[in-house]
């Protein structure tokens, strides 16, 4: 049964060309790639984060919303 309180969509924005597109997160996984469809660079966790939506997003992850240990961690 899905949470209702955790958040699906993020806006994850290039820090290299400011691009900003939303985006479905993984309910259960880390997404550790992400390419931009601006300037085609391709994103990555900031150390300390566990997926680019962490690092980069509007909203944290699934597992992180929900206070869960999260791929990276």
């Amino acid at each position: 049964m899905e949470n209702p309180r955790v958040i699906l969509e993020s806006v994850i924005t290039c820090p290299q060309c400011g691009h900003a597109k939303a985006e479905t997160m993984p309910q259960d996984a880390c997404q550790f790639f992400y390419e931009c469809e601006g300037c085609g660079t391709v994103l990555r966790p900031k150390q300390g984060d566990c997926c680019v939506f962490c690092s980069y997003g509007s909203v944290k992850c699934p597992p992180v919303q929900m206070q869960h240990s999260c791929c990276g961690n």
